[in-house]
């Protein structure tokens, strides 16, 4: 592999709370390097608690990329995240041979990865009114439309899951073509070699991880955060766990009892999605969040490049 390209992205990935940003902190030190979030609720600054942002020492001791870039009011997506990417990698790569990517985002992953179809820009105007009346008329209202306007699509999409049917929708009304229809599934090449590592630990160890960091968040102030952004409920960015939870209880529907277990609950099922998505590549590479000596024996043997040793 070292023969005919020298430069690397190592990726860093793992369910949510198995410990990749204190590894990956750890790698990139070591390999004085800097790191590119694949996290898509870190890029808010507005929910920095109840995400898990990496610490301001952590942000001090590594460079992090695409952490708290955004606003909540921004609109985001995979394609926009690939295309920035890339062209941060054009310029990182000239002054290091390798670059750490951290994070459980799976599609913003496989975007770096693959690339990712190119989309036709949506209307503003479009997206909210789309947006607006799917919060009148409800999930079933954009089942019915998307399945009228793009079957194919209908008949392999999550249908649990709005932003994804709401995108298509788009799509097709605003091509008056099928959203599938853009859909190639073609790899992109890249001028860089990718190293995949994923993190994981037996499902028990895991759960407990995630409750006692859901714990540990509110004591670190994620009810305030989320009382500040209560007003914003209802833009995309908010519509995840630790919030909507909480969103819940504010509108009395819950108690606060009832949402913290929702949201501990909710978080382990998203890191069982996470290590769903992971299970179907076969290219991953895995180790204990502690490993990173195993890690750096993988780089070295795939790359040849040692750490402190990876200026271009």
């Amino acid at each position: 592999m070292a023969g005919h390209i020298n430069k690397y992205l190592v990726i860093v990935s793992g369910p949510t709370g198995v410990g990749k940003t204190g590894l990956c902190v750890e790698l990139a030190e070591r390999y004085d390097s800097q790191i590119i979030s694949a996290d898509s609720r870190q890029m808010y600054r507005e929910m920095n608690t109840g995400t898990a942002a990496p610490s301001p020492d952590q942000l001090a001791r590594v460079k992090h990329w695409f952490t708290g870039n955004l606003s909540i009011h921004d609109y985001y997506n995979a394609s926009m995240f690939e295309s920035e990417v890339m062209s941060l990698l054009e310029e990182l790569f000239k002054n290091h041979r390798l670059i750490f990517m951290a994070g459980g985002s799976g599609l913003y992953i496989d975007a770096v990865c693959h690339g990712i179809d190119d989309l036709p820009a949506v209307n503003p105007e479009l997206r909210e009114d789309l947006a607006a009346s799917f919060r009148n008329n409800g999930i079933e209202w954009l089942r019915s439309k998307l399945k009228k306007l793009d079957p194919d699509y209908y008949g392999r999409v999550d249908l649990r899951n709005p932003n994804r049917m709401l995108k298509a929708v788009e799509i097709s009304l605003m091509t008056g073509k099928p959203y599938s229809s853009f859909l190639t599934g073609r790899k992109k090449k890249r001028d860089f070699e990718i190293i995949k590592t994923g993190l994981r630990l037996e499902r028990e160890e895991l759960y407990g991880i995630i409750n006692r960091r859901v714990d540990s968040m509110i004591e670190q102030g994620l009810l305030e955060e989320a009382q500040q952004l209560y007003p914003y409920r209802n833009l995309n960015a908010l519509k995840t766990v630790g919030y909507r939870e909480l969103f819940d209880n504010f509108d009395g529907k819950i108690s606060l009892e009832t949402a913290i277990e929702q949201v501990k609950r909710n978080t382990r099922r998203y890191a069982r999605r996470q290590l769903t998505w992971l299970s179907k590549y076969d290219d991953i590479y895995w180790f204990h969040p502690g490993d990173a000596d195993g890690i750096i024996k993988l780089i070295k043997d795939l790359t040849g490049i040692s750490p402190g040793s990876t200026a271009g």
